[in-house]
């Protein structure tokens, strides 16, 4: 991974600011990117103090005309892209019945535009190249349902199976394209699901009246064991893998 550049969205917090230290620390130049400019500022700072090559690049990954320039101001600072990890991501929870139509639209223009705005410019580079690696961030929602986040797995579901035939497209060119599926994983996200302190205890051990399985291994994921996963798939170790889902959730799906 050493002296690679690599993009990743999201990088702000969570998921994204664990695997732009996670590159970071295997030597990877990263362009980290989020929509927030002021918390993306302050991850920077703390990879940087630490000695990581890490540069804050803010951009709206809704936005195609701004993506394209964010991809162009990369590679012009940075150098070319060789990694693109596709981690911004936005949750909004409720019943269908009551699901409301800007939330919906908020969803999968993060969830789904986001990711396919910025592969198609990203790849747009790789190709003329012939190497490239991505990861999209998805969930284990993608292949499972859950009550009241129907418009997340929805979206999950898009990003992972456009990532996919992404991958097949551009195989031919020497590029991969795989996934990663996340369970719960303790991020701010995820604890803005509960409500109280039995919140934790009902992710590990499950809700039978939601007909949600808990956690076998009895742990919620950090947000590094996300990043080690797509690091993996982003390294030389995983040079014959693409198309692949891979899903770090502590068993909560049952392999599904």
């Amino acid at each position: 991974m050493e002296h690679k550049i690599a993009l990743v969205t999201g990088a702000a917090g969570g998921i994204g600011a664990a695997v732009a230290r996670a590159l970071g620390e295997d030597g990877t130049v990263v362009a980290a990117v989020d929509k927030d400019a002021g918390q993306l500022g302050e991850t920077v700072e703390k990879l940087t103090a630490d000695g990581l090559a890490v540069e804050a690049f803010p951009a709206d990954v809704t936005d195609g005309a701004a993506v394209r320039e964010l991809v162009d101001a990369v590679e012009r600072d940075l150098g070319p892209v060789d990694h693109l990890v596709n981690a911004a991501g936005i949750l909004r929870e409720g019943p269908v019945a009551d699901f409301r139509d800007e939330d919906w639209q908020a969803t999968f223009a993060v969830n789904v535009t986001g990711v396919f705005q910025v592969s198609q410019a990203v790849v747009a580079r790789m190709v003329p190249r012939r190497r490239g690696a991505i990861v999209t961030v998805a969930s284990n929602a993608a292949s499972t349902p859950r009550a009241g986040m129907a418009a997340y797995a929805a979206s999950k579901a898009a990003a992972s199976m456009f990532t996919k035939s992404l991958g097949l497209e551009v195989a031919a060119h020497g590029i991969r394209s795989n996934v990663v599926a996340p369970g719960s994983t303790d991020t701010p996200m995820l604890r803005s699901m509960w409500h109280d302190d039995s919140g934790r205890r009902a992710t590990i051990e499950g809700r039978p009246e939601a007909y949600r399985l808990g956690i076998p291994l009895g742990r919620i994921a950090g947000p590094r064991d996300v990043a080690d996963a797509v690091a993996f798939l982003l390294s030389g170790r995983a040079a014959h893998i693409t198309l692949h889902e891979l899903t770090v959730d502590g068993g909560a799906t049952l392999g599904a």
